[in-house]
């Protein structure tokens, strides 16, 4: 087991109080302990600031002020890690245990600055593949927090835009992988746990705008994009006039595929 690599691990919290507590305890309780963890808060008014209160003293630090949204958030934990390897868990998602040896193991002998980890991830009771690469011309990608990426990647190619509201992750690691070249270090074992009905799965439609815009940027044949666009947005027709008609309500529909 690599005992040299430094992890660092951050969430991203907004009125959090249901699962927040949840999430850190997958943390602390990981067998791995050469980590800092680190909380980035939006300025909740729940009871979100009391439970990060309640494990202060085993964050690296944590703060709580308005920002420009999720991946601004993530931006600033980025910019306060000071570890070797960055994972970023949401405020209602976990860690299974033994998530950070298996990243510090996968790494032992492998560059820092070549490779990103993804590992596999269970959606609700679905299990998703970490990395498809029969679905890479595609740009498919597996939610965040199944990934963990060395912080002189981020150093390297950039962090997180803050253009789109729904897929600047997706944005990252289409950029990483397209445009940079960067490899991946999968590991065919899931590593977290991601609550469906998430940010992507209330905006459909704008996420697969977005998606087509990411492609378009870096590269990918318009005769290529828009068809997968069209399919996809017929293939989530379902979901996406589900959300319109219960946009009212706050009724969550299905992940887009």
């Amino acid at each position: 087991m690599n005992r040299g690599l430094k992890l660092s691990i951050i969430t991203v919290t907004l009125n959090s109080g249901k699962h927040l507590e949840e999430t850190i305890k997958s943390v602390l309780s990981q067998d791995y302990k050469k980590f800092e963890y680190i909380i980035i808060d939006g300025g909740s008014t729940d009871n979100t600031l009391d439970i990060i209160k309640k494990y202060e003293q085993h964050l690296a630090c944590w703060i709580s002020e308005p920002d420009r949204g999720m991946y601004d958030a993530m931006n600033k934990g980025i910019a306060r890690a000071t570890g070797d390897i960055v994972g970023i868990i949401n405020s209602d998602d976990y860690y299974f245990p033994g998530a950070f040896s298996k990243v510090a193991d996968a790494f032992m002998d492998e560059s820092l600055d070549q490779y990103i980890f993804w590992g596999d991830i269970m959606q609700g009771d679905d299990l998703t593949l970490g990395w498809r690469p029969w679905n890479l011309k595609r740009g498919a990608f597996a939610p965040h927090p199944s990934m963990f990426c060395p912080k002189k990647i981020y150093d390297r190619i950039g962090t997180y835009t803050l253009d789109y509201k729904v897929l600047g992750d997706y944005d990252f690691m289409y950029r990483a992988i397209h445009k940079y070249g960067i490899k991946p270090l999968y590991l065919h074992e899931p590593v977290a746990f991601f609550r469906p009905g998430g940010l992507a799965s209330k905006n459909i439609l704008p996420a697969l705008k977005d998606e087509l815009h990411v492609k378009l940027k870096y590269g990918q044949p318009f005769t290529v994009a828009y068809p997968m666009f069209l399919l996809k947005v017929i293939k989530n027709s379902p979901n996406i006039i589900r959300n319109w008609k219960m946009s009212k309500t706050g009724v969550r529909s299905q992940e887009p595929e």
